[in-house]
């Protein structure tokens, strides 16, 4: 399965501490013990500009990184591997109403393959599994790895996201963190088509869309205890503003153990209210 040890982008006694505290199995088992019997605190933001850039990978080697019993979406041999990148809008727990304005915006990149259904134990909804997830932010990174098991992040060394009228660009620089490296660029177009491949999975473009878009819940694998977490989320993306995106050039670092067997698919989607709204151990 995949390794999402953290390790720090930038060497030093710092950046020791720092993967000290985010590899800690102790403080995530008491944090989980206290938190288990309290509510959920639910998150939000205004998230913009997110792009998302997918290809279509080998479905036996995507499964070779997931747990035993969790089953993959695939047809024909194949299944979707996405990597989304957006900008926050004062990313944070909804409790403050207003004040969450005060909240930064952080960049965040989520990796992610797609399931059958979902695993024992948890409803059966739309579910992704999350491979990686990286942030430009430290306090954020370093937050969720305390405070939650859904989000296995790291920090990337620097971290890009720019969008204007006719183009989008996303790149991430891992340094010697773990963090994996990216870098996307594409130009927003009018027409909206799927090529070959793609249309034999999923027949039009809006379909496809929907498909990578509209996720209900994600899961990851809990090393230290060898679980899954399941995580309940509010995506509402408006498929009727969600822009086509042509990117001849996408570079990701986990294409050498998800050989890609179609041309990357790209779309943008301007913005969206996210919700975290539940997490749990299965």
């Amino acid at each position: 399965m995949h390794d999402n040890t953290y390790r720090h982008p930038r060497a030093g006694w710092p950046g020791r501490l720092f993967a000290a505290l985010a590899n800690c199995t102790r403080l995530a088992n008491v944090r989980q013990a206290i938190l288990s019997r309290l509510p959920f605190l639910t998150l939000h933001s205004d998230v913009r500009d997110v792009v998302y850039v997918s290809w279509l990978v080998d479905a036996a080697a995507a499964q070779r990184l997931l747990p035993p019993g969790v089953v993959l979406w695939q047809r024909d041999g194949k299944t979707p591997f996405t990597v989304l990148t957006y900008r926050h809008g004062h990313f944070g727990p909804a409790l403050p109403g207003p004040l969450r304005r005060l909240l930064p915006s952080p960049l965040q990149s989520n990796w992610r393959l797609y399931l059958h259904h979902t695993p024992p134990g948890a409803p059966a909804v739309p579910c992704v599994y999350f491979l990686k997830n990286i942030m430009d932010s430290l306090p954020h990174a370093l937050g969720t790895r305390l405070f939650s098991d859904i989000l296995p992040t790291h920090v990337a060394a620097g971290m890009t996201l720019d969008v204007s009228a006719t183009q989008a660009r996303c790149a991430i620089a891992p340094g010697a963190g773990s963090a994996p490296s990216l870098d996307v660029q594409a130009d927003i177009v009018a027409e909206q088509v799927l090529d070959a491949d793609w249309q034999a999975l999923f027949g039009n473009w809006r379909d496809a869309v929907a498909f990578l878009a509209c996720q209900d819940a994600a899961i990851a694998h809990v090393p230290r205890n060898g679980k899954l977490v399941f995580g309940e989320i509010d995506l509402p993306v408006n498929l009727d503003q969600v822009q086509a995106l042509a990117a001849p050039h996408a570079q990701c670092g986990l294409l050498a153990q998800l050989p890609p067997q179609s041309t990357p698919f790209a779309f943008l989607v301007p913005g969206v209210a996210f919700k975290a709204l539940s997490e749990r151990l299965l």
